[in-house]
């Protein structure tokens, strides 16, 4: 049994708290979690700030997001006594995408759109990744069909590191119950109906039983909507399981 199975292994019953707890211990190396400030990534931040793990807190300012999420970001910090690193576009690709498409340019056609997503969040996601033994994600299973595979800990071979998803096997719901148990400060939109929540411009509500997902890059047909960061040029979610 290698390492990686053996942490596998080591977390698979845990609370999500001891499962990142055995992922400090037993990785060496920088470990980084990326949040987006939505409910699941509230949950996992508040367990990494409580226990005092190790583990780098770490989010994507892609310059369009929601007023609510600056505030929520602000009440994180401030609520924990921390400062969360931000990680930005790059100033000339970023210069260059608007030239070329519009300001608005990516509800012209998907391509644009990865474009931008591309731009606004997977190359500093690369940044903020380089170098790192493993990445901690707020994904659940339930989320979306094509996230139906996720598992708790798996390698990711596009960034050559360990993708740990500690609330894999959590619901929406149970989320929600240990967010109010635990007063962990919530974006203020999860109540106005936005289950999942991007870039403004990207994100609507969604209706009653319409996914969780639904409300990102609604005017896209296709049902596998992602923005790059978990899923491959493929567009199939980026998750091997070590032999």
């Amino acid at each position: 049994m290698n390492a990686f199975t053996r942490l596998a292994a080591q977390a698979a019953a845990e609370h999500p708290g001891d499962r990142l707890e055995a992922l400090r211990a037993g990785v060496d190396g920088r470990i980084v979690f990326t949040t987006s400030f939505g409910l699941e990534d509230q949950a996992v931040a508040h367990l990494i700030f409580t226990r005092g793990l190790d583990i780098e807190v770490a989010t994507l300012d892609t310059g369009r997001l929601f007023p609510s999420t600056y505030q929520v970001w602000e009440e994180t910090e401030r609520r924990y006594g921390v400062r969360i690193r931000s990680w930005h576009p790059d100033q000339a690709a970023l210069a260059a995408f608007v030239a070329a498409n519009g300001i608005n340019g990516f509800y012209g056609s998907k391509e644009a759109r990865l474009g931008c997503c591309e731009v606004r969040k997977v190359e500093p996601l690369g940044r903020a990744l380089a170098g790192a033994a493993a990445w901690v994600t707020g994904l659940r299973s339930d989320q979306s069909a094509g996230r139906a595979i996720v598992e708790l800990s798996a390698w990711d071979p596009e960034r050559a590191l360990i993708k740990f998803a500690p609330l894999h096997d959590w619901t929406r719901d149970r989320v929600v119950h240990f967010c109010e148990a635990e007063d962990v400060p919530v974006n203020a939109l999860h109540a106005r109906g936005f289950p999942s929540i991007g870039c403004e411009p990207c994100t609507r509500a969604v209706a009653p039983g319409e996914p969780e997902r639904a409300g990102r890059w609604w005017w896209e047909n296709d049902e596998a909507r992602e923005c790059g960061l978990h899923v491959g040029p493929d567009g199939r979610l980026v998750r091997s399981k070590a032999a």
